[in-house]
């Protein structure tokens, strides 16, 4: 099986994304006062306190990607006993809206929507090609992971 195959969708996640997410941006950057939200000193502790767990949360599951997809491994402890895509849905639900809230823009949490929605979009065909990889150990991954629909 070639490696990409078993890396994933982040190609075609990130391709729908980032042009909504340069787009966003720059928009912000040009009419800052449209996009903010207000919530000054408490939205920027939220922020904070959402990148302190999406952040290494995130780290995390690159580093299990990095060493467990060259081996051709199944991916099944740490952020991937939790979800089952802690790579797209920690930087979706977590990240960049911890960004938006830091820089009181709601922009983060725009982009955070499109690209869990491109996520669960792309993640059909990558479960497939899991399913049929490492069936029947992803069947019984897929049943004990404590939340499956992230």
């Amino acid at each position: 099986m070639r490696l990409k195959v078993l890396v994933g969708a982040g190609d075609r996640v990130m391709g729908l994304t980032l042009p909504f997410a340069a787009g966003g941006i720059a928009a912000n950057l040009i009419w800052p006062r449209i996009f903010a939200m207000g919530f000054g000193p408490a939205g920027r502790i939220i922020g904070i306190v959402l990148l302190a767990v999406g952040v290494p949360l995130w780290i995390t599951s690159v580093v299990q990607v990095l060493v467990n997809v060259p081996r051709k491994r199944l991916i099944t402890t740490g952020p991937y006993a939790l979800m089952l895509h802690p790579l797209y849905t920690s930087v979706a639900i977590l990240v960049i809206p911890g960004c938006g809230l830091v820089f009181d823009t709601w922009v983060g949490f725009a982009i955070g929507v499109v690209l869990y929605i491109c996520s669960r979009i792309f993640s059909v065909q990558e479960e497939t090609v899991l399913t049929r990889y490492f069936s029947p150990d992803y069947e019984a991954y897929r049943a004990r992971v404590l939340l499956p629909w992230l």
